[in-house]
């Protein structure tokens, strides 16, 4: 596990810093490599919707260092989130991976590509040959073109489905390793790689020290209600999370006056999430808070939620951020969500309902809410052992550099 003068390349263009907000797994595995001797080069695009804060840049490519890692910001135009403007950010960032300033990054030993965005992964593979790279690894963060297909109703002849098929039946089959972040895709995706000993699973994680680093304003916490039964939500607002029917289940539990829901986070669909709970007066939406902050605000929760739509899509596995967060918190999770081996039913973390039912929501919420305060903490100490045990950023990081050392021991 030396990594000594070796160059890693990770491409990614939603990977930030934890100035950013948002897209850190990649910069906190780079710490870690760093220790062992690696050098980290974290290739991202200049503009992420769900960015806090965007990078200073100059010209197409912008290198900077951070703690050691260097970033190269590539130019890519910015967009709005369900515009069309977005899949052309994606291309022109893919294009652009064609020409990285190499000088300044440094020879590679090892090229990451992780996706979504799919379309690197092909100026990646000319990379990989014209520079003799060892090892070519394809991280599945998302399944596309499963994704639009399923959430966005798209038919597999669509041209834009048949288009993104291209480059994930490439993406299988030419990369040397393929690691998913979610637990069960293996009949998928060996389907089209065709080669099952490639595949490798390492999941999302945490660097626990610090996202429990910062307090969140006093306001903050001020605007939470005591003496409540606090139902949570902290994450991403749109269309995959289903949060409607969160407001759903909120609308019918408003005679109990002791169950309040709190939601804090952004997305697109925020504004229309506030417009449905206008007239309810037992939800409270909070702002996005920088991500050390959120355990400070997760803390005031008695039980954490995560939702996703009703569709098979998401039986391969889940790989959501939110559960590590109330794990980490030792929070017990209600999970409206399409069953799969995530930590509930891993661990015992939480309680499982019916996705996108409001009625199943209330009842789940009820549940947790008649048990007795050990009970839950049992619950919510399950999840953190596991997280602990499973999660950690550190132990991720080591998985990786397993595969790594197993593609240096494949060359010739």
């Amino acid at each position: 596990m030396n990594g000594q003068g070796k160059v890693i390349w990770i491409i990614n263009q939603f990977a930030g810093t934890p100035e950013s907000g948002w897209g850190e797994r990649h910069y906190y595995l780079g710490q870690y490599w760093k220790k062992l001797g690696y050098e980290v080069k974290i290739i991202s695009g200049s503009f992420n919707h769900v960015f806090n804060k965007f990078p200073e840049t100059s010209g197409r490519y912008t290198t900077e260092k951070l703690d050691g890692i260097t970033f190269c910001w590539v130019k890519s135009p910015s967009y709005k989130p369900l515009s069309l403007m977005r899949f052309w950010s994606m291309l022109i960032f893919a294009f652009r991976i064609y020409r990285l300033p190499i000088d300044k990054l440094m020879k590679p030993d090892i090229i990451i590509v992780s996706s979504m965005p799919i379309f690197p992964i092909l100026p990646a593979y000319r990379l990989k040959k014209k520079l003799k790279v060892k090892t070519l690894i394809f991280e599945v963060r998302d399944l596309w073109p499963l994704t639009p297909r399923y959430l966005g109703g798209y038919l597999s002849w669509n041209p834009m489905i048949a288009f993104i098929s291209m480059f994930e039946k490439f993406a299988y089959r030419r990369s040397d390793k393929i690691v998913s972040l979610m637990p069960d895709p293996a009949h998928y995706i060996n389907t089209i790689s065709r080669d099952p000993k490639k595949l490798f699973h390492i999941p999302n994680g945490i660097n626990q020290e610090v996202l429990q680093s910062e307090q969140v304003g006093e306001d903050v916490i001020a605007s939470i209600p005591k003496n409540k039964f606090i139902v949570g939500y902290a994450g991403t607002l749109g269309l995959a999370n289903a949060m409607e029917y969160f407001i759903e289940a909120a609308s019918l539990l408003q005679d109990n006056p002791d169950i309040f829901f709190v939601i804090i986070g952004d997305g697109y669909l925020r504004d229309e999430l506030i417009k449905k709970a206008s007239a309810l007066n037992n939800v409270k939406f909070l702002e996005k808070v920088p991500r050390k902050q959120v355990q400070s605000v997760i803390r005031h929760f008695d039980i954490g939620f995560i939702s996703s739509r009703n569709l098979s899509l998401y039986c391969y596995g889940g790989a959501a951020n939110k559960f590590f967060d109330y794990m980490l918190a030792s929070k017990p999770i209600l999970a409206a969500y399409v069953e799969n081996n995530d930590p509930i039913k891993l661990c015992g973390c939480g309680l499982r309902v019916a996705p996108e039912d409001p009625n199943a929501i209330k009842s789940g919420i009820l549940r947790l809410y008649h048990m007795t305060p050990e009970e839950r903490q049992t619950m919510g100490a399950k999840g953190n052992a596991y997280l602990m045990k499973k999660h950690d950023i550190s132990i991720l990081a080591s998985q990786f550099v397993e595969i790594f050392d197993e593609g240096e021991a494949a060359m010739p």
